[in-house]
């Protein structure tokens, strides 16, 4: 795991290119790699790599980069990992192709060299990489499958810039910090931007793509995977019975598992409990002969939200090495300002908090690699809302449609004092939806502050942009029909889920966090193998019951695991992974909250409505509402903006 960035210099009047300013690109993400750092340019000073390494994979000088091939045409520089490279490296070196080092980046090096960018297609793992062809004299970049890994890049002045994090980018006195208001909205309602980032001119690659610039300049962006390939394709499912799918799932899932256990360092587990984690630390323990090392993080003064009895359980079953850390409002109100800068752009998921902590105690304890158990939620239905939004769908949203437009809109228009008084926003933001026409009902699990709430926050300067958010979900919901144009609405909920909040939100915290920290999470409910086929599972299979039925959440992977962890963590009511925000900002942390945001540059440059806001957090400290998420996001934004626009 590495950080990594990049200048081409196509067209530019003024070239910059050098070892000095690479190095400074490099230095500034030095955390994702603390162990070696490396800088290269190339012969006619058109393209430049920085890099800083995190060894995991051969210590030895041997896996340095840039790398580049014995014969001065393909360099590289790497960010991820690649499971299967001693398979590949196997039939690479039949083909003729010298190593010199134990390296995946190495195989990565001589496939491209060998089949182009069909290499992506044989390669399991994660990555964002960058590959300069220097007869062709072009720049190949990829993100992986998921988008478990970030690559952002930028165009301006006749040059392109690209990096694992944003703040490499801004070391270039060419490249200036603005905000993308285009893209405010999106971060208010899913707590992350959408298909570009918060700051103007400085794009992500999404997942499941790669590009190519040429030396002219001209850049294209191709897709080589979408989860909805899986849909169309994985017509085997339908015919297999429910228990030769539960022993699938375990088969894909213990392969995942072991192929994740490959390192040259020590390796752990994030460990809160629940089944995802339990199931990661089960199937470790399969295959260790030493016990596994677990982690897991509680809160001191808020008992309710911690789930260390249940982490403690598993961790006694199993024999585990566990390790444990508590914090409170103070250990957060500390972290805050650090968590944006690491963050690049705002992340709205207080998550952020414990896992910071959590993560520095893992590297404390000499463990450099953990896995983790983001994306099973999202292949298996596993959050209580996306039960609630079958519900609405099946009843509340079809009814609702069948009555004429006129009249809806004529409800949504009365209802919407009554509700914005009682700061109902998202029942009312329900009706606005169901008022239109072709819009959906899905907007995501990580919906927050919705268009509704939007409208009152935004001043009338800006107030147009209030349902900018309902033009991604449009996007991405067309996207699919496109290509699975009878999807039900369980894969439409989990497509929208792959292809925004689980890799931009969800993926984005795990890798910004653990790499802070210098170390590298990986996630094998997100192996593409897996992914692939879940995805090809119909609804009634994954969910024969909704949850207010006598249905469960996870019901597949319930019965899947049955034989590995207990009854009474399996069926433990579902807690999730979260920060106590709702109590903290009712009290300890309030007025932080309001120096923060009611004195922000959001309010003094006439973005926000003062008054609204501190109508927001009144509401929430009188204990009418549970707001805490919201203000989280709002607070994340302002210390954002604070740090890196001014």
């Amino acid at each position: 795991m590495c950080g990594i960035a990049g200048i081409i210099e196509y067209s530019a009047s003024q070239p910059t290119i050098s070892n000095a300013l690479l190095k400074r690109m490099s230095d500034s993400i030095a955390h994702r790699g603390p162990d070696d750092e490396g800088q290269w340019v190339s012969p006619n000073h058109k393209a430049g790599f920085a890099f800083r390494r995190l060894a995991i994979i051969d210590l030895s000088a041997n896996g340095h980069q840039p790398m580049t091939t014995a014969d001065g045409r393909f360099t590289i520089v790497f960010n991820g990992e690649v499971y299967n490279h001693r398979a590949l490296r196997s039939e690479l070196e039949a083909k003729g192709y010298e190593y010199r080092s134990q390296s995946d980046t190495e195989t990565i090096l001589y496939g491209f060299a060998e089949w182009g960018w069909e290499v992506l297609q044989k390669m399991v793992g994660m990555w964002g990489l960058a590959i300069w062809d220097d007869q062709k004299q072009e720049l190949f970049c990829a993100r992986d499958r998921i988008g478990i890994k970030p690559l952002y890049y930028t165009l301006q002045g006749g040059r392109f810039l690209f990096a694992s994090e944003i703040k490499a980018m801004l070391v270039h006195e060419q490249i200036s910090a603005a905000m993308n208001m285009d893209e405010l909205p999106n971060y208010l309602a899913y707590s992350m931007s959408g298909a570009d980032t918060l700051f103007a001119d400085i794009h992500k690659l999404a997942p499941g793509h790669f590009l190519r610039l040429s030396k002219n300049g001209d850049l294209r962006i191709e897709e080589y995977w979408n989860p909805a390939q899986a849909m169309a394709n994985n017509h085997a499912t339908q015919q297999i019975s429910t228990l030769e799918v539960e022993q699938e799932i375990m088969r894909l899932l213990r392969q995942a598992v072991k192929d994740r256990m490959m390192s040259d360092v020590p390796f752990g587990v994030f460990l809160s409990g629940g089944i995802d984690s339990s199931t990661n630390v089960a199937l470790m323990a399969e295959l260790m002969s030493r016990p596994v090392d677990t982690f897991s993080v509680g809160f001191k003064e808020l008992e309710k939200y911690n789930e260390l009895q249940y982490a403690r359980q598993i961790a006694q079953l199993f024999k585990t090495n566990h390790h444990e850390v508590q914090i409170d409002h103070n250990d957060a109100l500390g972290a805050m300002e650090q968590l944006v800068w690491h963050e690049d752009e705002p992340n709205g998921d207080p998550t952020c908090i414990p896992l910071h902590f959590v993560s520095k105690l893992v590297r404390q304890s000499g463990t450099i690699v953990v896995q983790g158990g983001e994306g099973s939620d999202e292949q298996f239905a596993g959050y209580g809302w996306m039960h609630r939004e079958m519900r609405f769908y099946r009843s509340w949203w079809k009814n609702y449609q069948a009555i004429p437009a006129w009249m809806r809109s004529l409800t949504y228009s009365a209802a919407k004092p009554l509700f914005a008084s009682q700061g109902r926003f998202l029942a009312l933001d329900y009706l606005r939806r169901g008022s239109g026409s072709g819009i959906s009902l899905y907007r995501g699990g990580g919906v927050d502050i919705v268009a509704t709430l939007q409208e009152r926050l935004f001043t009338e300067k800006f107030r147009r942009y209030f349902t900018q958010s309902d033009s991604l979900a449009e996007r991405i919901q067309s996207d699919l029909y496109a290509r699975q144009p009878n999807a039900d609405f369980l894969s439409q909920m989990a497509y929208f889920e792959f292809a925004h909040r689980l890799p931009e939100l969800l993926l984005m915290r795990i890798d910004k966090i653990t790499m802070a920290h210098g170390l590298e999470a990986r996630v094998p409910f997100l192996d593409h193998r897996l992914v692939e086929f879940t995805m090809g599972l119909p609804e009634h299979v994954k969910v024969p019951r909704l949850a207010h039925e006598g249905g469960e959440t996870k019901h597949l992977l319930k019965r899947a695991v049955a034989d590995i962890l207990p009854h009474d963590i399996i069926y433990r009511p579902k807690q999730g992974f979260v920060a106590p925000v709702n109590e903290w900002f009712r009290k300890p942390l309030k007025s932080y909250w309001e120096r923060e945001v009611l004195s922000s540059r959001l309010v003094s440059e006439g973005i926000f409505e003062r008054r609204a806001l501190e109508s927001l957090m009144q509401r929430h400290a009188s204990g009418k509402r549970n707001d805490g998420k919201s203000l989280y996001t709002l607070l994340n934004l302002a210390l954002w903006y604070k740090r890196f626009i001014g």
